[in-house]
Parts: C-alpha cells; structure tokens; sequence
C-alpha cells in the first residue's frame, strides 16, 4: 500500500521523470504536491497501470494536487549533457514551475542532483511507495506520451503514437529503413532492431 509522504511535518513534492529508455523524444519530469490527507483509488506507479488508468487518473491528481509541474529537456539537451543529467535538469525544471515552494522533495531512484537549498531523499521504487511520487509518474508518462502521440502527426512511419519514442523492434527497423527523424537522440545506439545470440 502506497503512504502519502516520507516527510509528513514538511512540504513535501515527489519528483520522477519518464522516457529515458527512448530513442526520441525529450524526456520528462514531474513534481507534485500533495495534501496531508490526500487518497486516491487506484493511484500507483505509472508502469504498473494501464494507458487508460493513467489518463483517467491525471485529471484527478492536476484537480486536487496542491501545486504540480511538468517539464521536459529535449532530444537536442539530451545529446548534449547525456541522458542522466537531462533526466535530473527536466526534475529541477518541474520544482522550479511549482506554484507552491516545496520544503523537502523525495525522488524516485537512487541518483538525483541537489536543487537549491531544497533537501532530498532519493527512494529506489518511490512511485510504488509515496503517493506524491506514483502522481509524479503519471503525470510525467501522461504528459510525455501526449508530446510524442503529437509528434506521429507528422512522423508516423515511427509509429510513435503507440510505442512512445521507446526501442521497439519496428521503431528500430523504421530507422533503418528512411533513416533519424529531426527529433531522435543521436547519442543513442539505434541502429540494431535486436540482439543476435552465437551459438
């Protein structure tokens, strides 16, 4: 059962972010602050929902958080400072949009770069553990899958409207075949569709 904060005496925000894994596309973060009493059916870590649970779930979580963000590094930052410092810049963009200054911030996984004067607590599988930290996931999935569905507009030989950005076998077969969209990670090994075994 997932609690509602690591630090109830102080304003808490959980952060996590979403999209690392991709061949393209930013990669997202979220921040969100939620009551003291906050409870919500069904809220868990993003990964562990369906398509449909996430989006019924995010108008809830915008509706009733105290403060939340939403903020994104794009592929062009990514290829620039990799993909972990991108990963903690799109969480400090988050924290700074908060409408709502946080006094203490918990962080999904185990690495996270200090903002401002803000103290942290990094929680390997936070979002299946804090609320704020599941809503932080959700939002941040939610918001980035909506940026890449967007995106396959204009780019649908990627398929990006059902697999997000992510490695797929077709993803990767469709960059072999017409080569890298405007918007793909170039520091990203994406050439292979799939591994070979020798045996």
């Amino acid at each position: 059962m997932l609690i509602n904060c690591y630090n109830i005496d102080l304003i808490e925000a959980g952060c996590d972010e979403a999209g690392r894994g991709c061949l393209a596309g930013p990669v997202s973060a979220a921040a969100v602050i939620l009551p003291k009493d906050f409870y919500l059916e069904g809220l868990n870590d993003s990964k562990k929902l369906t398509h449909q649970q996430r989006d019924e779930l995010r108008p809830i979580i915008e509706r009733e958080a105290l403060a939340w963000a939403v903020a994104f590094v794009d592929h062009k930052e990514i290829d620039q400072i990799n993909i972990l410092n991108a990963s903690f810049l799109a969480m400090h963009r988050a924290i700074a949009k908060l409408m709502v200054v946080p006094q203490h911030l918990v962080i999904d996984g185990n690495r996270f770069k200090k903002y401002a004067e803000i103290p942290h607590c990094c929680i390997v599988k936070g979002d299946g553990k804090y609320l704020n930290i599941a809503a932080a996931s959700i939002l941040a999935k939610t918001h980035r899958d909506e940026y890449m569905a967007n995106l396959h507009n204009d780019f649908p030989h990627y398929n990006w409207k059902q697999n997000k950005g992510y490695p797929t076998i077709q993803h990767r077969n469709a960059v072999m075949e017409i080569g890298l969209s405007p918007f793909h990670r170039k520091t990203f090994n994406i050439s292979d569709p799939q591994l070979v075994l020798s045996l």
